[in-house]
This record gives C-alpha cells, sequence and structure tokens, in this order.
C-alpha cells in the first residue's frame, strides 16, 4: 500500500492487539515494589491507573509521579485496606465511576509476618488471621467487586501476584506460604468459572525480587544467596514483574487462562 506521499505503508499481519492503551487497571499494593513498577508500567503504555494501597502519603506519591510525565487524566489514587470489603466495594466503583469502565485487576497488596507454628498462641493467631485476610481474602473481595465492571470488557484480564513460597517454603513463613499457595488454587478455580465468559485468571508468582519485603536482607546475603540458587545468580527487579504483568494482560493474550507464571531468575528450577 503506497500513502499520498509515496512511503509505503506495510499492513500488519496478524490481527491481535498487543496495547492496553485506553484500558483501565486497577493495581492493589501500588505504593512501593512491584506494584508501583506495575502502576508505571501501565501508565506507560497508555492505560487509565487506579494506584490503590494503605496509608494516602504512600498512593498520592505514585499518583504524583504518574502525573508528572502523563499527566492527571489517567490516573487516580485511592487509599484503603483491602481486607475492608465495603472500601474495596467502593473503590471499584469509584474506579468505574471515573474513567466509565474496567479491563484489567492486579492483585498484588501482601503482606509477610513471621508465624513460627510454636509462637505464642496470639502471635500465631494475629500473624495467620492478617495474613490470609490481606495475602488472599482480599483478593477475592476485589474481584467479585470488579467482576460486573469486567464483565463489560472485550479483554477482561485478572492478574494475581503469588510468590514462589507456593512452590518452595522458608521455614516460620507457614502463613505466608498457605496464603500463595490458596493464590494458585483461587486462580485457577476462577479461571475455569469465569472462563465462559472470556474473563482471564492468571497468576504470576515472583521469586527473590528487590522490594520492600527484601530490602532489610544484608546486600551481602542476598549475593551470596543469589549466587547459590539463583540461575541468572542475581535478584530480579519490580519493572521485570510487571512485565509479565502486562504482558498476560494484553487484550492478544485472551487464550491463557488458569496459569502460573513463575518469574523467579530460575531459582525453583535449580537442583543443585
Amino acid at each position: 500500500m503506497e500513502a499520498d506521499d509515496g512511503h509505503v505503508v506495510m499492513s500488519r499481519l496478524t490481527r491481535l492487539q498487543r496495547s492496553v492503551v485506553g484500558r483501565v487497571v486497577i493495581v492493589t499494593g501500588a505504593a512501593s515494589g512491584m506494584g508501583r513498577a506495575t502502576a508505571h508500567l501501565f501508565a506507560d503504555e497508555g492505560a487509565s491507573v487506579a494506584v490503590v494501597d494503605i496509608g494516602q502519603e504512600r498512593v498520592d506519591a505514585v499518583v504524583d509521579e504518574i502525573v508528572a510525565v502523563h499527566g492527571a487524566a489517567g490516573v487516580m489514587g485511592y487509599a484503603l485496606d483491602v481486607t475492608d470489603i465495603a472500601a474495596v466495594q467502593a473503590m471499584v466503583q469509584a474506579v468505574h465511576d471515573r474513567f466509565g469502565r474496567l479491563d484489567i485487576i492486579v492483585n498484588n497488596a501482601g503482606v509477610s509476618m513471621g508465624s513460627a507454628i510454636d509462637l505464642d498462641e496470639d502471635g500465631f493467631a494475629l500473624a495467620w488471621d492478617r495474613t490470609l485476610a490481606v495475602n488472599l481474602s482480599a483478593y477475592v473481595h476485589v474481584i467479585r467487586a470488579a467482576v460486573p465492571f469486567l464483565r463489560r470488557s472485550d479483554a477482561a484480564r485478572i492478574v494475581n501476584i503469588a510468590s514462589t513460597e507456593s512452590i518452595v517454603a522458608t521455614p516460620t513463613l507457614s502463613a505466608y506460604s498457605a496464603s500463595k499457595a490458596g493464590v494458585t488454587g483461587l486462580t485457577r478455580s476462577l479461571a475455569v468459572e469465569l472462563g465462559r465468559e472470556g474473563i482471564t485468571v492468571n497468576c504470576i508468582c515472583p521469586g527473590p525480587i528487590n522490594t520492600g519485603m527484601t530490602e532489610a536482607i544484608p546486600s551481602d546475603l542476598k549475593a551470596t544467596y543469589a549466587r547459590r540458587r539463583v540461575p541468572l545468580r542475581r535478584y530480579g527487579e519490580p519493572e521485570e514483574v510487571a512485565h509479565m504483568t502486562l504482558n498476560i494482560s494484553l487484550p492478544a493474550m485472551g487464550y491463557l487462562t488458569g496459569a502460573t507464571i513463575v518469574v523467579d531468575g530460575g531459582m525453583t528450577i535449580r537442583h543443585t
């Protein structure tokens, strides 16, 4: 095909879209780490982004970062505790009211609390209940609130962030491991339940990533661990996980559902 100015305009050979321009995404746990990187990436790629996390100042900081680059039209912030079901429902409604649609949910909010089996009763109960409430129950409450709006999208995507702790395990983190294994099970179940409506549900299991949860680990210990356990010999960066989240959120990824995708530099496949 030749344009009016004589230049050749190439037609595409494929028909599926690798663009989220005009899509609307909710990212929970978006004030730091992988959630912040995910919010930034979706904004860079032309989506409208709802930055959701606990603490208004933290939320505002990420919103301000996006506004400084892309303007205010395509971003909003919402501070809440994801375990508050009424607040979650109000947030989802507010996002739809602001942008007029909802296409993508990224369930990323999470906590990690020590839950050694011989911890005192009150301490264990607190760690167990809070961890499962944030890391698992909140995911399904966000999804339940969003599904009526996702049904109106022509490319509805749900991405749940779990962890390689659902595959391997670290001592004294039973609540965290159980919650993340629950996320993978929830993903498979909802993929089957929502598949007939074209809503895909997938899960990402990040491995050792440089986030707030790992920043307390001394750098020399991180380096030693990476050399011994990770074939790529380093910790991953939040944006590397965010790119996988974006990839499986694309309209083109309509035939991937119920998958658990590991992003860990090869850690879980290393035997020796």
